[in-house]
């Protein structure tokens, strides 16, 4: 029997297992809090469970965390971790440090399939979905890595936004286990506030969300008509903005805020008029409580598409203000070491010269506000 990751069980899947190995249910509690809050990786360091368990896990389990490809360190103090997910696929976390809280975004699949025009990820295809231990390993190694680099004992890591590659509700069945684990106050304790998923818009998986695990709701809108958002992002034609409209204020019933982030992917000549502004306007003013989030396009040659000016954005944004929607501008964090949205997606070699198909993932390009 191959041994199992313990880093892929919530705390009720460990549960099961610990009963599977004749132990009692506390002792999963003990198992988790040592796995997410403490880093611990050897049985051997966890001094209260009683030795034969842990001997009994040193032959049956392990945890182990996805390898790392690479790590890359901005002067502004962002981090992105480049990880192995085997097969030649490799995904990216980037730490955002500001100075109320520390935000890292994590990915859910290796690819995207949706295909949105300004995602470079979307136009490397599709490759598979990740489990929940590997969403999850991502978080464990970032917090526990960096703890070790700031000399700190307590948690780094306050905010956690699903806004790495892919479509994370077209990966429900490891999203959810995933962020329960977040959110477990015996694994890392996040708020609900402070976990974000974002999605293009996949409306019956936006119900369930909200029914099964409801945390902070991020859009990726991009455009204010069906006719323009069906070329940007594809998934439009099946679930039209009035629909996704209608998903997004069933979830306000439920959602731990009082409002949706919708993210405006800002782009040159494309979405970005001020007629647009006051289409975006009539779209959701008094329809749905909501945020704006607008972000700055990051080109990349097989999009064909422009970042809009500083000044289109600054006036684009002044008519959703001066209209009553609470409005921010997305500030780049971490470009020169590419870990700002969309950036060129390519072929690199690790250290160890073993080919790794990479994807520099659109890192927040979806952008909701993650505090």
């Amino acid at each position: 029997m191959d041994a199992v990751n313990l880093l892929g069980f919530d705390l009720e899947g460990l549960a099961a297992y610990c009963e599977q190995l004749g132990e009692k249910r506390f002792r999963a509690t003990q198992l988790f809090r040592w796995i997410h809050q403490k880093g611990a990786s050897d049985f051997d360091q966890m001094s209260d469970l009683a030795k034969s368990l842990r001997d009994k896990l040193a032959s049956r389990a392990h945890i182990t965390a996805l390898s790392v490809i690479s790590e890359h360190n901005s002067a502004d103090g962002t981090v992105k971790w480049l990880f192995d997910v085997g097969a030649g696929d490799a995904v990216e976390a980037v730490f955002i440090p500001e100075t109320d809280r520390g935000t890292l975004c994590i990915s859910s699949q290796a690819g995207c399939a949706v295909g949105c025009r300004f995602c470079s990820t979307g136009h490397q295809g599709f490759s598979r979905n990740l489990s929940a231990g590997e969403i999850i390993a991502q978080l464990w190694y970032a917090e526990h890595s960096l703890r070790k680099r700031f000399g700190k004992s307590e948690r780094v890591i306050s905010n956690v936004v699903m806004m790495g590659m892919g479509e994370p509700l077209q990966n429900y069945s490891a999203l959810v286990p995933a962020l329960r684990m977040m959110l477990d106050d015996h694994g890392y304790g996040l708020s609900r506030r402070r976990v974000t998923v974002s999605t293009s818009g996949v409306v019956p998986m936006i119900d369930r969300l909200r029914d099964d695990c409801p945390v902070a709701l991020a859009v990726s809108l991009h455009a204010p008509t069906d006719a323009l958002r069906d070329q940007l992002v594809p998934l439009n034609k099946k679930y039209p903005i009035a629909e996704l409209l209608d998903a997004c204020n069933r979830y306000l019933d439920k959602a731990p805020r009082d409002f949706i982030t919708f993210e405006y992917c800002m782009l040159d000549g494309v979405n970005d008029t001020p007629e647009q502004a006051h289409a975006l306007v009539e779209l959701l003013r008094g329809h749905v409580s909501c945020k704006i989030n607008l972000i700055p396009f990051n080109p990349f040659p097989a999009s064909g598409l422009k970042r809009s000016s500083r000044e289109r954005v600054t006036a684009f944004a002044e008519i959703l203000i001066q209209s009553g929607l609470v409005t921010t501008v997305r500030k780049t964090r971490g470009d020169d070491i590419d870990a700002a949205c969309g950036q060129l997606a390519g072929e690199v070699q690790d250290r160890t010269q073993v080919q790794v198909r990479m994807v520099r993932a659109p890192m927040m390009v979806k952008g909701a506000d993650p505090s």
